[in-house]
């Protein structure tokens, strides 16, 4: 049985309070100055989205901690930004839940100072549509939902742009935006937080999906996308991360090495059949 314990808004606001002290250059941040040694023998609290990251991180937890001497915790969060500040603070121990791009624009934007430690697994960014069979179908007069931050927002418009629906400015990568587009070909465009994408799909012509909110939302990026990411040289592997200073901690380095197991590569791709992906090759 599952036993993945829900963030409460008492949880959220006072991992919200803690972030803006550190942020603020305190010194009595508890985080800071953990005993890693200590806490060896306490549980590994990590901060996941319910699907894949909870998903895998429980399989690990039924499956392989034991064994290894690892006690994990798991909670799960719905958004993209509690799980950075509650590492941050010190709430929780580590997260899994997103890729480098984000996590860059993460600390500088909020002074924090999370780093990865291994990469999991890669959730390709797909369009799906409800009223559309193919891109062709997407015609100008039509609306796409897009997520809204920066960097999974830039991931859209650059996968709308190199399947013809949009051009955008040479140059502006991954960090393009709306203002970016020097050709919308007569297209509408909706941002919204990406977790609330997948339940405007009815009230848009089109909308592009993290994949594990796809996932969430039954749907099958392998299967229902009308076009998806590649995976070749892709950036945006998942990973595990916690603050930095507590990369060497015994508990992290534990569950390091299962998050890169054989066991743990052959449940994703048994479970997800393609629509996520091992990040890493056989265990070495």
């Amino acid at each position: 049985m599952r036993k993945n314990i829900k963030l409460t808004a008492g949880i959220a606001a006072t991992a919200a309070l803690a972030l803006g002290l550190s942020a603020c250059g305190t010194s009595s941040d508890p985080s800071s100055s953990k005993d890693t040694a200590g806490a060896a023998d306490k549980p590994l609290v990590v901060a996941a989205s319910p699907t894949p990251h909870a998903d895998i991180l429980n399989y690990v937890k039924d499956n392989l901690a034991e064994k290894a001497g690892l006690k994990l915790e798991v909670k799960e969060f719905t958004d993209y930004v509690l799980p950075n500040t509650a590492t941050q603070s010190g709430q929780v121990d580590a997260n899994f839940f997103q890729h480098k791009p984000y996590l860059d624009d993460f600390n500088q934007k909020n002074k924090t100072t999370i780093v990865p430690v291994v990469d999991v697994h890669l959730e390709p960014l797909g369009l799906y549509s409800k009223s559309q069979k193919s891109v062709k179908d997407i015609k100008a007069g039509q609306t796409i939902a897009v997520p809204n931050d920066t960097t999974n927002g830039g991931r859209a418009l650059q996968l709308l742009a190199e399947n013809g629906l949009i051009t955008i400015k040479p140059g502006v990568g991954t960090n393009a935006k709306l203002s970016d587009i020097t050709d919308k070909k007569g297209l509408e465009f909706k941002e919204l937080e990406a977790a609330t994408v997948p339940r405007a799909l009815n009230d848009v012509d089109a909308a592009v999906i993290n994949g594990n909110y796809a996932i969430e939302a039954k749907l099958s990026p392998a299967k229902d996308a009308l076009v998806l990411e590649k995976a070749d040289g892709n950036p945006y592997a998942n990973f595990l991360a916690v603050k930095e200073g507590n990369e060497k901690d015994a508990r992290v380095q534990k569950l390091a090495k299962l998050l890169n197991s054989p066991e743990v590569k052959k449940y994703i791709e048994d479970t997800y059949k393609g629509s996520v992906i091992p990040a890493f090759g056989p265990a070495k």
